[in-house]
């Protein structure tokens, strides 16, 4: 009621009430007072009006499995399931797919407004949207350089009893929560003899080292590195076993690999560039189309490439990476240099010059332990990706202490992680890439 006046649709729905009551008996009181309120706390919303607003479908409640909800999603859904009970209330509908059809303008493309009771900023889930988070991390060598000391060193550890957990221990947690995680296997799991002597270092760790992986999370490795045939195609044939066997997917030269999480299918392909130079192209290239023609909703390029110990990319690095891109990569994963190089955007997708070490057996004390975790979420609506940029980096150490290494990659803390930050945002200025004190992608220069 306004001014002593009722508006025309309270009029008639008290002829509606009129009629239910045989047309000549007056509605009582609260059966008026009903309508009244009905108008005047949500207008527009009398059954058969246009507009008509509707508690809408009942979805999915809180976040998906393997979704992260941000909080600014988390209050728009709170806030919405709220309101979900009230309009529910009031219009008669239940939720359900019927009564949505009956007489919500929802379903038609009208704004999710309720005029009257305030805004309701967000609709719920849509079914057909899936995230999936990829975690990408870098050199993992499980096992010992031939000639290597034994004391103190990765097969002692392993030798002393810790367990196949003790090693991704500090970091089971975060590839546990994402969808896959994939690292680079540098060095056969092999108890072959059979080394190839003109190799510097030459590295093998035993076949069921494999399980050290699996209690980590890990789902896929790229194998193609320049430590992959130390042992020849012997020590590759074991490794690959020890994968298979393991249910680990597994990428190099030209064997690709498909996988499938959430329905979204992801390929991989993994290349050497340090022992094959530009004859990596073609793996790439023909890799990356082969991928695509069997439905591969995603693709990432593993490239084992660079100088070591040099923090800037080289030339190649840059134009491969850039190259991968053009190919149809949506994200490219580079490891080698044994140390943190930076991050690029190109063409709205990112490449990852170097990973730094990670799980590290052929060093029993490198000088720079400093590592990080990538971690990009990638969002699908009708299985067609939407372009985003929901990225972290994670900040690691490849030891849990600081005076030696005992084969533990251990996120930062505190000060730490601020200064590793500082560095993985050094080597990216010149990208236009830089990220927050919790490593979240804050700006990007094209």
């Amino acid at each position: 009621m306004r001014d002593g006046k009722r508006s025309l649709p309270a009029i008639l729905m008290i002829a509606l009430l009129l009629s239910a009551c045989g047309g000549g008996e007056e509605p009582s009181v609260a059966e008026v007072s009903a309508v009244a309120l009905k108008e005047e706390t949500f207008p527009g919303m009398l059954s058969g009006a246009d507009g008509e607003g509707t508690s809408g479908e009942g979805g999915e409640e809180g976040s998906r499995d393997g979704e992260e909800q941000t909080p600014e999603s988390a209050s728009a859904e709170s806030g919405f399931a709220g309101m979900e009970e009230a309009v529910s209330a009031e219009s008669g509908f239940a939720g359900t797919e019927e009564g949505a059809s009956a007489g919500s303008g929802l379903l038609s493309g009208q704004e999710d407004t309720i005029s009257g009771s305030g805004e309701v900023g967000a609709s719920e889930p849509d079914p057909d949207t899936v995230k999936v988070t990829i975690s990408a991390a870098g050199d993992v060598t499980m096992g010992n350089y031939l000639g290597q000391g034994y004391e103190v060193s990765f097969r002692q550890t392993y030798d002393q009893g810790v367990g196949d957990s003790y090693f991704f221990e500090n970091v089971a947690d975060i590839f546990g929560a994402d969808d896959l995680t994939l690292v680079n296997l540098e060095g056969p799991l092999t108890r072959s003899e059979n080394a190839r002597t003109e190799q510097t270092y030459c590295i093998s760790g035993d076949p069921e080292y494999v399980n050290i992986l699996t209690a980590g999370n890990v789902e896929v490795v790229g194998l193609a590195n320049n430590h992959r045939l130390d042992y020849w195609e012997e020590g590759t044939a074991d490794t690959v076993a020890a994968l298979e066997e393991a249910g680990i997917s597994y990428a190099y030269d030209d064997i690709y690999c498909m996988t499938q999480v959430k329905g979204i299918r992801i390929g991989i392909v993994s290349v050497n560039e340090v022992g094959q130079g530009a004859g990596v192209e073609k793996f790439l290239k023909e890799g990356i189309a082969q991928l695509r023609g069997q439905g591969a909703d995603l693709v990432l390029a593993s490239c084992h490439w660079g100088i070591e110990r040099e923090y800037y990319p080289e030339d190649y690095q840059k134009s491969l990476g850039r190259k991968c891109i053009d190919w149809g990569a949506d994200l490219v994963i580079g490891h080698h240099p044994h140390v943190l190089q930076g991050v690029e955007e190109y063409e709205g997708k990112f490449i990852l010059y170097s990973l730094g070490n990670f799980c590290f057996g052929a060093n029993r004390n490198p000088e720079d332990k400093d590592c990080m975790i990538f971690q990009q979420t990638f969002t699908f609506v009708e299985g067609e990706r939407r372009e985003d940029r929901d990225i972290r980096v994670i900040p690691c150490s490849v030891s849990s202490v600081s005076t030696r290494n005992d084969y533990k990659p251990t996120p930062a803390q505190g000060q730490e992680a601020g200064r590793i930050l500082e560095r993985i945002n050094e080597y990216s200025r010149d990208f236009g890439v830089q990220f927050d004190s919790e490593g979240y992608l804050t700006q990007t220069d094209f």
